[in-house]
């Protein structure tokens, strides 16, 4: 006989279960319609697998898993799928949830039976597969899938949880006194999966039956059947725990990182009916008491609606609304044509006889009976100001969320305040604070991610346009064989161009003597033109204009005089040596390069020509009107003339030395 502990609080309620436990499980006539929830467990709901007007079988599959946390749906009969969609659920909101409504074709023909074949041999994830498709889930409240509560390999203790510590409710304790074996059957099936060292079945000892049941079957077993106080909540998980092993599961802490894990005996009993009998969970026993004509436990199929089997079981015309669940942690149905689910433990129809009204709730005395019966040893009056203050950070500092919501705080108030109710908004509060800051940081991670997908296309563009304007390397673009033979032409007549400069004689810089030869040779032909151009203008000259030419003959040579003059003079100081020159005129140069003096020489000659023709159109207008000779210039203009001249020479004499003197 194991030791038992004891946890902290508890309280002793009425129990109600003389009601229901008398009688053996019943099967009440199936409905015309069931409402088939697509989410009866924890986690994502399932999809649906069957289309509208398609005709199903008893424990067809119509609602796949959808992800590791889920598990399928199936038919509770055979019939047509009339309709899938929003429907009424069990559930405290009154919000609709998807279903699959199925009419009743009223044969219930069942699909084929399939077992997992020598489950003793097959793999744990074999296993584990099997289980979700076959939708076997806890039972006991959570209806978290079983499949993953079976992936723990090694184990310490296994608890079997057989309590049923509410009030009014008495399913499991019928299932136990009439399928003790097959509960048994799935205990092994549990226990090879997770290789616990030891196997122990808590009952409470106001269940007699139960307990005497459950040990002939688990005769030579090796489990243990353990029958603990009655006291509530000692159902509760952790409570269980406690009890049985004397581990306290701290905050934060599963119980399997402690070693233990706990089942239903309704989920054991699922369990083995999946994997030995192929029949996946479509029905579940359901406890129906309360202000009912003919209350007991029933085999009710998944999706029946409450109506119906309130109907069969005779509910009072004085009864005042339905509890799902026990009286403790149970809910008010928002809605009787909500079908039986995977959770669905007790239906309770009240009266005033059973459930008198409330009291009105009056304020809080701080009297600490709240905390001296919480099993998750917290301060319920702190988390009742925290919650309706809506502090829920310090509500959350507080450990709300150990509440197991048994609602003893609440049965032991004084003031009738209804404490569960404001931990439980408190939570829905923080669980949408959550959702909201997910949906939240969700947004953001997109709207990231949306700014370096557009950074990254605008990179990955500026790179293909710098690639197509960088021109392509010489060696990989193919050869022009027109422009190779153009370049080798180009180049072959350069080189023979270089070929020919480089023979043919060099070019001699002329002499000193050269030089100035060149230089007087020019400066006579220049005083021969000149002379000739006199020749032309004294020659086209009227015949009575002597006196004119004769001056104009005179003050060239004055002027030819003084430019010699001071073009000996310029090169006096520049250090130059005269050159002889022939008898004219003029006087000699300095001696200049031969460009500037081809220069000279061609612009002396457009001159030249320049003059010969203007002195032929003169001297042709002179002899048409002989009588309108101009009078020979006065002595005064003359000698004005001259000085002007003589001016103009200095001022040039002045800067052909300077730039001489540069030079």
């Amino acid at each position: 006989m194991s030791a038992l502990f004891r946890f902290h609080g508890g309280i002793h309620p009425p129990e109600f279960k003389a009601l229901s436990n008398g009688t053996p499980i019943a099967t009440p006539p199936l409905p015309a319609r069931f409402a088939v929830p697509l989410s009866q467990h924890l986690g994502n709901p399932a999809k649906a697998c069957v289309a509208l007007g398609e005709r199903v079988l008893a424990g067809q599959r119509i609602g796949d898993a959808d992800g590791r946390i889920s598990a399928a749906v199936h038919a509770p009969t055979s019939g047509v799928v009339s309709a899938i969609g929003p429907h009424a659920v069990a559930h405290p909101s009154g919000l609709l949830q998807d279903c699959i409504v199925i009419d009743s074709d009223g044969l219930d023909n069942w699909c084929a039976p399939s077992p997992l074949p020598n489950w003793q041999d097959a793999g744990d994830d074999e296993i584990r597969t099997f289980l979700r498709d076959m939708g076997v889930v806890g039972q006991g409240g959570a209806v978290f899938p079983t499949s993953l509560k079976l992936g723990v390999n090694t184990l310490e203790q296994l608890i079997v949880n057989g309590a049923e510590c509410e009030p009014f409710i008495s399913c499991d304790d019928r299932l136990m006194r009439e399928r003790a074996g097959e509960i048994v059957d799935g205990i092994r099936i549990a226990a090879q999966l997770m290789r616990p060292r030891t196997v122990l079945i808590g009952i409470e000892d106001n269940k007699p039956e139960a307990i005497t049941a459950m040990r002939a079957a688990c005769a030579g077993s090796g489990f243990e059947v353990v029958a603990i106080p009655t006291l509530y909540p000692s159902g509760g998980a952790k409570q269980l725990i406690r009890i049985l092993t004397g581990k306290k599961v701290p905050h934060g802490v599963r119980a399997t990182d402690m070693g233990v894990q706990c089942f239903n005996v309704g989920t054991l009993y699922s369990l083995k009916r999946a994997m030995m009998d192929g029949e996946p969970v479509i029905s579940r026993i359901l406890t129906l008491s309360g202000d009912l004509a003919r209350p007991g436990n029933i085999e009710a199929r998944i999706g029946t609606p409450f109506a119906h089997l309130l109907a069969w079981a005779g509910i009072q015309p004085d009864s005042e609304g339905v509890i799902m669940g026990g009286p403790m942690m149970g809910f008010d149905l928002p809605s009787l044509e909500a079908g039986v689910s995977k959770a669905s433990n007790c239906l309770i129809a009240k009266s005033r006889a059973l459930f008198p009204p409330r009291p009105p709730a009056l304020p809080c005395i701080r009297c600490g009976e709240c905390a001296s019966v919480c099993p998750a040893e917290l301060q319920p009056m702190d988390l009742y100001w925290f919650a309706k203050a809506k502090d829920l950070g310090r509500a959350q500092e507080a450990d709300l969320f150990d509440c197991i919501e048994c609602g003893a705080c609440s049965y032991v108030c004084p003031s009738q305040l209804p404490l569960v109710d404001f931990y439980k908004f408190a939570k829905d509060e923080i669980w949408a604070a959550e959702r909201d800051k997910k949906a939240a940081d969700r947004a953001r991670m997109r709207h990231d991610f949306r700014q370096l997908r557009l950074e990254r296309d605008k990179a990955e563009k500026a790179q293909r346009l710098a690639a197509r304007a960088t021109p392509a390397p010489a060696s990989s673009a193919a050869p022009d064989p027109d422009k190779a033979a153009a370049i080798r032409a180009a180049m072959a007549r350069a080189a023979e161009k270089k070929a020919e400069d480089s023979h043919a004689p060099a070019k001699t810089p002329l002499s000193d003597d050269a030089k100035r030869a060149a230089i007087e040779a020019a400066m006579t032909r220049a005083a021969a033109n000149k002379a000739a151009r006199e020749s032309a203008v004294s020659t086209a000259a009227a015949p009575g204009d002597e006196a004119k030419r004769a001056a104009i003959e005179a003050a060239m040579a004055r002027a030819a005089a003084r430019k010699a003059a001071q073009g000996a003079a310029a090169g006096a100081e520049a250090g130059a040596t005269p050159v002889a020159m022939p008898a004219s005129p003029s006087q000699p140069k300095p001696a200049i390069d031969d460009a500037k003096r081809a220069a000279i020489e061609a612009a002396m000659a457009r001159a030249a020509a320049r003059k010969a023709e203007q002195g032929v159109e003169v001297g042709a207008a002179s002899a048409a009107m002989p009588s309108q000779a101009k009078p020979a210039i006065d002595d005064a203009k003359r000698a004005a003339i001259e000085a002007a001249m003589a001016r103009a020479a200095a001022k040039k004499a002045e800067r052909d030395a300077a730039q001489k003197g540069d030079n």
